[in-house]
């Protein structure tokens, strides 16, 4: 029955990813906040795909979607609902929860900290405790996960408290300038209809069998990781190093596993709270991403690893594919390329075989202009 399951949101990723460059490893982390029941905060610029990513993994999963970019002035009643004026002249407090958060199955909340006071802590019971409760109103919230996205991480004490409900944290920045011709390529082009008829069921088996994965053998490796990374000074604390054990049981089991291993480790790096803590996380733990193994999340393993040598990697091979296909346009595709290459490494930091491919693309674009 899982591995039905796991071809099911195979499927979905598939259909998610369709069209929206760049993009795939967030996909795949949503899809694995989601088994786990843990959330997520993308931290990046406005018009970097965050919306656009979650919409597309809900309505590839065929859940309720609910999204909403919040202000200072926003009011409760926009998110979670109004209060039923009829049954209140009879002096019963109720909200109507139609179409709105308490009602949904997964959810985007663009500017989530420019939220009221009201509005977060009501966010944070409903993130909580999976309950929405106001006057006579008590809704079990069906929400499987809830993205929630800011430009930078909030640095007052109490949005920092709220900041933490949230395990996952992704960092997205705009495409670098040698994918702009594939972003070009797919913009305005309509997407396909997809049949998602039961994988939101698919999704909910998933989520039962990674709760009964056996963590006995994976405890001890991530115990060492978390010491390792502390002594280091990134701050990882008890409850996030408790709730980071269902990431590595969600991913045991969207990996087929019954048996969390090391092989399963790898999100606790996304568990890191800030792009400079995963960063250091990376260059800390190399073990551990090079034990990294999930072929339904391979993008998202692929973004953990993504050290120095992985990205130098990545960029020899498309400087060989950058020559071989000939489109029009290989002239601006190689700029971008030698730009990407040297915000990423100084001259004196670049791998020897990196190194040699900036040199003939330099060569090539000479003869090219």
């Amino acid at each position: 029955m899982t591995a039905d399951a796991r071809a099911q949101l195979r499927a979905a990723l598939d259909d998610a990813t369709a069209g929206l460059i760049g993009r795939n490893a967030l996909c795949e982390l949503i899809l694995l906040s989601a088994v786990a029941g843990e959330h997520v905060l993308v931290v990046g610029p406005p018009g970097t795909g965050k919306s656009e990513a979650v919409r597309q993994v809900a309505g590839a999963l065929g859940g309720r979607t609910f999204e909403y970019l919040l202000g200072r002035f926003t009011e409760p009643a926009e998110l979670f609902g109004p209060v039923d004026l009829r049954k209140l002249r009879d002096g019963v407090l109720e909200v109507d929860t139609t179409g709105m958060l308490p009602e949904a199955d997964f959810a985007f909340l663009d500017e989530l900290f420019l939220g009221s006071t009201a509005i977060l802590n009501t966010l944070l019971g409903v993130l909580n405790e999976g309950h929405y409760r106001r006057g006579r109103t008590d809704v079990q919230v069906p929400l499987r996960v809830c993205v929630a996205a800011c430009n930078h991480l909030p640095e007052d004490v109490a949005l920092a408290a709220l900041a933490d409900r949230f395990l996952v944290r992704v960092f997205v920045d705009a495409l670098p300038d040698s994918r702009l011709e594939e972003l070009l390529g797919v913009a305005g082009v309509a997407r396909a209809p997809v049949e998602t008829a039961g994988r939101l069921a698919a999704l909910d088996v998933l989520r039962g069998a990674a709760r009964g994965v056996d963590l006995s053998e994976a405890q001890g490796p991530l115990a060492e990781a978390v010491r390792s990374l502390r002594a280091e000074g990134v701050p990882l604390s008890d409850r996030r190093l408790v709730r980071s054990q269902r990431l590595v049981q969600a991913a045991a089991a969207l990996a087929g596993r019954t048996v969390a291993t090391r092989a399963d480790i790898w999100p606790l790096l996304c568990v890191a709270p800030t792009l400079l803590a995963q960063e250091r996380a990376r260059k800390v733990l190399p073990a551990l991403v090079k034990h990294a193994d999930n072929a339904l999340l391979d993008h998202a393993v692929a973004e953990v690893s993504d050290g120095p040598e992985a990205l130098a990697g990545r960029l020899v091979a498309e400087s060989r594919a950058l020559t071989a296909d000939g489109r029009p346009g290989e002239v601006a595709r190689l700029k971008g390329w030698l730009r990407d290459v040297d915000v990423a490494f100084g001259p004196e930091d670049r791998p020897k075989d990196l190194d040699d491919a900036r040199t003939a693309m330099v060569a090539r674009l000479e003869t090219l202009s």
